[in-house]
């Protein structure tokens, strides 16, 4: 079997019945079922139990025999030795194979073919034995069928028929994996489950035709993991290498590929490698700087003077014509356009003139080589960065070319075609990241892309119809396994991938890689820390990126990923030992370096917050941030040596830890660290949750956080020691209901006092009450508390309370969604820093006038008081796609009207940095409420594509975090979900 494809060719579309069994035929399947495979579809057609008239691939220790025409494709070819492979896998069984004119004769056969090529298979169709009317003339499509004595010989066949070389390769494919062949058995060691039967369920089974023309994947920034693992594993990218690439494309149903490109020319490293491609069957591309089929390194080691159309254009004609010639028939779009050398962009002195110059002199070249007119060729331009600027001022080119729309490098699509303008006959292509290098920061070391993220983007491109190319930028491949299969899945068919599906979908997805025991609990981590690693993306973090000392907000981030990193490890040692491979390099790995470099960072800026406090712990925290910089190398260790015995050396050396500027250090760097020379004598210091200070050396007030009755959790203090030698301390309460977790106690370096209220006893109305901390020498610390008053249950029914001077509330927690106008609101699961988000769909509807009974969310709030408030709003970093003045959305409060705010009013680079930085673009609208008590926040779409977080209310009391304050108590009887 060639290497192996792993980012799999899911199965999207379920498989269709075309006759009037249908709906007992699927119940059957789902009464009946006794896993086989785990594929990613509604409807699984292979099984491991005996059905009346099921088809028996393999039984009684024997597989039903391979035939294919010796005049079919090659790439046909090949693939089915790949699924004769898999079967024995499956089986410890090999299937008989011929390749030739005439089929063997047996009493079962599985006929292999494609419309066209194959003499048998056309046969069938010419005799009315297999309908192929949904078949002919198709992209791509297949179909899975049994046929009853389709020749001589031949009691039932099992067709698997594709209407062009791709679609019977997806055929073949989509059989592997009902058999339990998951496309990352190679490229993640993911093992098969053996079956003792495997019966195909009688039927018609397809997947349809892709959405997506061209789907696929781009490898780069690949140094130094991966360019340093194919040396030792291949020798380079070579085809050997690359036949590993293109089957995985391939079993994932994608058919489109961008080469290795920095310091690696795909065609001139090793000519085989375009004979590989089309022998496979994958469309050759060059990236968004490459014209021509020219990889970017073959102008330094064979062009000639500098890469600049004004002034040595002959020689540019030259090498492009080259790419072209050598392209020989084979299958590839073709890039046209020009970039300055090196990615960037091209020199002041190019204009639009001259661009359309360059296009029309590579067109001459496409049509001069290939002796057809230059249509005929598959182009694209991509729009990357500068260039997107030239198509705005007009630049056009010719209307057959495909328009690559690009990201901006961080996920969120920079421009959409209009709805209702005219249509591009070349169509639109988007071009996307799960990998950068470039500013603000480099990101290539672990995944930070959850899918409901890439489902809202590429949801948006789709219904925009710009369907003609997706291509993402994976990197070195691995660890995007699972977001790359996402991609090229939902690129075959969106229309099976809701929103709301997108859970099933992981959950599926870690079924087929591990078995239904602990797919559930996979999922949920395959979910949560991509979602955690897009807070803010590993290269990003820094000591003081979560706050240390308001609500709780570092610590929490490092316990969460934490317990998972723990969950991670208890379903890792409850795995059977074949299973321990794959699930250390795409679930445990990444979960426990991350959640590792998490607390790094925290426990870094809590010893550079002690030394300022000149806390007895310091020293302490600096020890353990040396041992968790050793434990990042240690788990990078196992994964290179120890894991499926040392096959992906390098592969997890990208540095990610004390970058200093956008580009990658050389080396990691364990972070600047504080150490403090302790007195002997103890010296008691205080500090109070939500400040960075210390008493009694700070001259204000020690003052906890109030205590809200609708904020259950109590508040901390410590006690802590400046010296070496431990103390005593007492806590004396002023009031019998402002309750310590502990009264007296001993310190030899730090204590945390938690602080609540015992609410039975509390007087009504607001309170005060201090602590007093007393400790060595005769020093005390007195600590205020405040308590806010209950509501009375007249007051407020439902909604957001007020406390501490704020209100936080998640999108999705909204008490009324108002449609109206074709407009609905759409729950996006899972999508956001902290919980669900909120949007609107048609993604294509016009823009609406805020108001009255127009599309808005309702959120019932309390607050104390009147006065001025701030709304800070946290929506997703979602570009002005259409160039227009930006994309807007309104504010009100209860019947005032509605403020219109513009999120893309500040079009600076920095204001863009930051957004894609923080991954949240946060706006804020300021109020004048003339009472306190109940109000209505209302939010108002104006314009589609706008991605509501959370929302949280400023009434003078918030305090800086990253993330917002934890969500505000609802007294709402039931939530939305």
């Amino acid at each position: 079997m060639n290497a192996a494809s792993f980012l799999k060719n899911k199965p999207k579309t379920a498989s269709t019945l075309t006759s009037r069994w249908q709906p007992l035929v699927l119940c059957l399947v789902f009464l009946l079922w006794a896993p086989a495979a785990f594929a990613l579809d509604d409807v699984r057609y292979i099984t491991n139990q005996k059905k009346n008239d099921a088809f028996p691939l393999f039984t009684e220790g024997k597989s039903a025999p391979f035939f294919v025409s010796d005049k079919d494709f090659t790439g046909v070819i090949r693939a089915l030795k790949d699924l004769q492979a898999d079967v024995k896998n499956v089986t410890k069984a090999e299937p008989a194979l011929t390749v030739g004119q005439k089929a063997p004769k047996a009493k079962t056969l599985v006929l292999v073919g494609t419309l066209g090529k194959s003499p048998l298979i056309d046969q069938l169709v010419k005799s009315k034995k297999l309908d192929v009317k949904d078949l002919a003339g198709k992209w791509e499509t297949f179909v899975v069928q049994t046929v009853k004595k389709p020749m001589k010989g031949v009691d039932e066949a099992l067709v698997i028929v594709g209407s062009d070389k791709r679609g019977t390769i997806y055929g073949i494919y989509d059989v592997s994996q009902q058999i339990g062949v998951s496309p990352w058995y190679w490229w993640a060691d993911v093992p098969v489950k053996q079956q003792e039967n495997l019966y195909v369920l009688e039927g018609r089974h397809t997947k349809g035709t892709p959405a997506v023309k061209y789907r696929g994947i781009f490898i780069n920034d690949e140094a130094p993991a991966l360019s340093n693992w194919a040396k030792e594993q291949f020798g380079g990218f070579n085809h050997k290498f690359y036949e590993k690439v293109f089957e995985l494309i391939l079993r994932m149903k994608g058919n489109y590929l961008w080469p290795a490109m920095w310091g690696s020319a795909f065609s001139d490293d090793d000519k085989i490698n375009p004979q590989t491609a089309d022998l496979y069957g994958v469309v050759m591309g060059t990236s968004h700087h490459e014209p021509l089929a020219r990889a970017h390194d073959e102008w330094r080691r064979n062009g000639g003077g500098p890469w600049n159309y004004n002034t040595n254009p002959e020689k540019l004609r030259e090498f492009w014509t080259g790419g072209i010639k050598r392209m020989n028939g084979f299958e590839n779009i073709v890039t046209v356009g020009m970039r300055g050398d090196g990615d960037e962009p091209m020199s002041e002195e190019s204009n639009i003139g001259l661009l359309e110059r360059i296009v029309a002199d590579q067109r001459k070249i496409i049509s001069e080589v290939t002796g057809k007119d230059a249509s005929q060729t598959p182009q694209l331009w991509a729009l990357y960065k500068e260039v997107q600027d030239y198509y705005d001022k007009g630049m056009r080119v010719p209307d057959d070319v495909t328009l690559l729309l690009a990201d901006d490098n961080w996920g969120n699509i920079r421009k959409l075609p209009k709805p209702g303008e005219k249509q591009h006959s070349g169509g639109y292509g988007i071009y996307y990241h799960f990998d950068y290098v470039g500013g603000p920061r480099n990101y290539k070391w672990l995944n930070t892309n959850p899918i409901p993220r890439i489902w809202e983007q590429m949801h948006l491109a789709y219904e925009h119809k710009a369907d003609r190319i997706w291509i993402v930028n994976v990197g070195d491949i691995k660890p995007m396994e699972f977001p790359t299969e996402f991609f090229l899945d939902y690129a075959w068919n969106p229309e099976k991938w809701p929103a709301e599906r997108l859970e099933e979908y992981t959950r599926l997805w870690a079924e087929r890689q591990f078995g239904a025991e602990h797919a559930s609990a996979i999922a949920d981590i395959l979910a949560k820390y991509p979602k955690y690693n897009s807070r803010r993306k590993p290269e990003l973090l820094a000591p003081d990126t979560y706050s240390l000392t308001n609500y709780l907000e570092a610590e929490t981030v490092v316990e969460e990923y934490n317990r998972l990193a723990q969950e991670a490890n208890r379903i890792y040692q409850a795995l059977p030992a074949q299973y321990k491979d794959a699930y250390y390099q795409l679930v445990l790995y990444p979960v426990q370096a991350c959640a590792n470099l998490n607390e790094l960072h925290v426990t870094t800026g809590r010893n550079r917050l002690y030394a300022q406090q000149g806390r007895a712990a310091t020293n302490d925290l600096a020890a353990k941030v040396k041992r968790l910089f050793d434990r990042d190398a240690a788990l990078t260790q196992t994964y290179h040596k120890e894991i499926a015995n040392g096959k992906w050396n390098h592969m997890m050396s990208q540095t990610h830890i004390s970058y200093t500027y956008w580009q990658q250090p050389e080396k990691d760097v364990l972070p600047e660290l504080k150490q403090i020379n302790l007195p002997a004598a103890a010296e008691m210091g205080v500090a109070v949750e939500g400040s960075d200070q210390w008493w009694p050396q700070a001259k204000e007030v020690a003052a906890l956080p109030a205590f809200s009755p609708y904020q259950k959790q109590g508040h901390y203090l410590e006690v802590f020691n400046r010296g070496l030698q431990p103390f005593d301390f007492t806590i004396k309460s002023s009031a019998p209901w402002l309750k310590v977790s502990q009264e007296r106690g001993t310190v030899a370096k730090e204590q945390r006092i938690w602080v609540s209220v015992d609410w039975a006893n509390v007087p009504a109305g607001p309170q005060r009450a201090t602590l007093t901390i007393s400790g060595p020498k005769g020093k005390t610390v007195t600590v205020h508390a405040l308590v806010e008053p209950t509501i009375s249950a007249a007051t407020q029914q439902e909604g957001f309370v007020e406390a501490n001077g704020y209100v936080s509330m998640e999108a999705a927690h909204y008490t009324r969604a108002v449609e109206g106008n074709s407009i609905q609101w759409k729950l996006i699961p899972d999508l956001g820093r902290t919980a669900s988000a909120m949007t609107t769909l048609p993604v294509t509807a016009p823009s609406q006038t805020p108001g009255g009974n127009s599309p808005h969310l309702e959120y019932k709030v309390y607050l104390q008081k009147e006065g001025p408030v701030n709304v800070q709003v946290f929506l997703s970093p979602t570009l002005n796609f259409h160039n227009t003045q930006g994309l807007r959305y309104a504010i009100s409060f209860d019947d005032e009207a509605p403020q219109i705010i513009n999120i893309h009013t500040d079009k600076s680079e920095r204001e863009w940095n930051k957004n894609v930085a923080n991954n949240i673009n946060l706006t804020v609208s300021k109020h004048q409420l003339k009472k306190p008590g109940e109000h209505v926040l209302k939010f108002w779409i104006v314009d589609a594509g706008v991605v509501l977080q959370k929302l949280v209310i400023d009434t003078g009391g918030l305090k800086p975090s990253y993330l917002g304050p934890p969500e505000s108590a609802n007294l709402s009887a039931t939530q939305v979900k």
